[in-house]
């Protein structure tokens, strides 16, 4: 674990950055710092390993204060990931993720041995190996400095808004990337984030300070959601809490995917025509993964892409009502598709079915940070 207890820094004499600071990270776990513009976020991730000294209170890795440590030592036992990855322009990417693991005394064939693994984790081919950071996408160089802080195996990491540099779509992969990492590995890391979305989506507790440093609540993001502390975080999480609170709410057993015809690309108007009665037919590939939806009574001969409607998202099996109420609400047809692991058609639900689930209580299903399943 990371602790706080009763952390201050202040720069000048009188002006107060973080104030009293105490708080937990457990083990295994990841804690997001959240808040606005000059709360402290950031100054409090860089006193963990000593970039800026507290001027009061304890910081402790496991059982350890860090004011005792060596500040090389402690570096180097904590894995470090900054806004736009920091790589060296001079190395290539193979020996820019061997960097830590080098600094730590292990030798060089093993430190490349362990990158060379470490690029496939974090989603890059071998192929990445001997390209430089100018011949990177910002989201690549990303997950190379990703793959750096992971490679001297730390129990603790370090994250200081990673993934804020890139587009929304990078954004969200790399989310979903690192969210997979975490649950092979279980560090134990303390991230910054100016967005709550972010904070929601990745915390397993979320810590929101208010200017000046001091925290105003630190909780699951679930809890943060329902249960606000007072009126500055529940503005600060904003007023969709009701919508983003579905985001960890699973249908448990009270929702069955509906079966669905569906039809290929090339398929003639008249079997579309015959295969149902209802207005909207789901299209789907060879593989049977969904597409979109077409309207039957308007083909001439056959299914082509530009008969297709592209506009519905997908929910994934086990996912949340979030999920599900958005697949339903952006789909033409109204029934939101639900696919499996590898995006295989399972089924539909409609919006019928989900407001009808919602009408019986807020409290519905089970959280999904338990793991389980909506279907």
């Amino acid at each position: 674990m990371i602790s706080f207890e009763n952390v201050t820094k202040r720069y000048h004499g009188d002006v107060i950055a973080v104030s009293g600071l105490s708080f937990v990270a457990p083990t295994g776990q990841l804690t997001v710092l959240v808040g606005p513009s000059g709360c402290g976020k950031t100054t409090s991730l860089r006193m963990i390993n000593r970039l800026v000294r507290p001027t009061s209170g304890t910081i402790r890795l496991g059982d350890e204060p860090t004011d005792g440590m060596d500040e090389a030592k402690l570096r180097r036992r904590i894995g470090y990931v900054i806004q736009h990855a920091g790589l060296f322009p001079h190395r290539n990417v193979v020996d820019n993720i061997a960097t830590t693991a080098r600094l730590n005394g292990t030798p060089k064939d093993e430190a490349r041995k362990v990158a060379l693994e470490l690029l496939g984790r974090v989603g890059l081919s071998v192929d990445f190996a001997l390209r430089y950071p100018w011949q990177l996408s910002g989201g690549q160089q990303q997950r190379v400095g990703v793959a750096r802080a992971l490679a001297s195996n730390p129990k603790f990491m370090l994250m200081d808004e990673p993934f804020s540099a890139v587009d929304p779509i990078v954004r969200t992969q790399l989310q979903d990337e690192f969210l997979r990492l975490q649950r092979e590995m279980g560090k134990t890391i303390i991230m910054v984030t100016h967005d709550i979305d972010e904070a929601l989506k990745l915390g397993d507790q979320v810590a929101v300070l208010r200017v000046g440093g001091e925290l105003a609540q630190i909780a699951t993001p679930r809890e943060l959601l329902t249960r606000p502390a007072d009126k500055f975080v529940a503005d600060f999480v904003g007023r969709d809490r009701g919508y983003r609170f579905l985001g960890f709410v699973g249908a448990g057993d009270r929702l069955m995917a509906r079966k669905e015809v569906t039809a290929k690309l090339g398929d003639g108007a008249a079997t579309a025509i015959k295969a149902t009665a209802d207005r909207w037919l789901l299209v789907t590939d060879e593989a049977d993964r969904p597409i979109g939806w077409t309207q039957p009574a308007t083909l001439h001969s056959t299914i082509e892409m530009a008969d297709v409607n592209l506009s519905g998202t997908t929910a994934s099996i086990g996912g949340s009502l979030r999920q599900l109420l958005d697949a339903a609400l952006s789909s033409p047809s109204r029934r939101g598709v639900i696919v499996d692991d590898d995006g295989s058609f399972i089924g539909c639900v409609t919006l019928p079915d989900l407001v009808a689930l919602l009408e019986r209580g807020a409290d519905i299903g089970t959280p999904i940070r338990e793991g389980k399943h909506a279907f």
